[in-house]
């Protein structure tokens, strides 16, 4: 079995791509609910700041920062994933297993890296949020509702009209590998 590095310093503020198995499916959209529950009931156990996030039908990018003292976001990643999966069991929704009980929902790993300095924190914001219109899923970031976005127009960090003539630069350097 590969061994995966993971840079785990306490502390630290990372940028995270979760993903589906299933490339395809909306689920995360369709069952934002039982997304939320799961973020809400891991996080209420495991407390972090969640800087950024958006849920695309398939996949979401987050930007966490953990607690001075805690590096473990593999644990809570693992807590979310396996309790969305409790919640889609308990709401009578069909998991697909493999005939030896392992779940196929979530792709077994994820993406993640360390947010180095502010501009790259700047420019993972700008990625996570630009995410739906680069996907095709909307032609401007303020109609995706499953956004950050939205809480940093309320903040006055954003204006509600940002990035609707995007500069293709500015969005090209962050985000999962190509």
């Amino acid at each position: 079995m590969v061994r995966y590095r993971r840079n785990l310093q306490p502390g630290a503020t990372y940028f995270f791509t979760v993903t589906l198995r299933d490339r395809r499916s909306s689920l995360l959209v369709d069952r934002i609910d039982l997304v939320r529950t799961a973020f809400r009931m891991t996080l209420r156990r495991r407390p972090l700041q969640v800087d950024a996030v958006v849920i695309l039908p398939e996949h979401l990018h987050a930007i966490w920062t953990l607690p001075p003292d805690d590096a473990d976001y593999p644990a809570r990643w693992r807590a979310i994933k396996s309790r969305f999966v409790r919640e889609l069991e308990a709401a009578g929704d069909d998991v697909p297993r493999t005939g030896s009980g392992e779940c196929l929902v979530w792709q077994r790993r994820f993406w993640e890296h360390t947010i180095r300095d502010e501009t790259d924190f700047a420019n993972h914001v700008d990625y996570i949020h630009y995410n739906p219109v680069r996907h095709g899923l909307v032609s401007s970031v303020a109609d995706w509702p499953y956004s950050s976005f939205h809480r940093f127009v309320e903040r006055g960090d954003l204006p509600s009209d940002w990035a609707n003539e995007p500069d293709d630069d500015a969005m090209g350097g962050c985000g999962e590998p190509q």
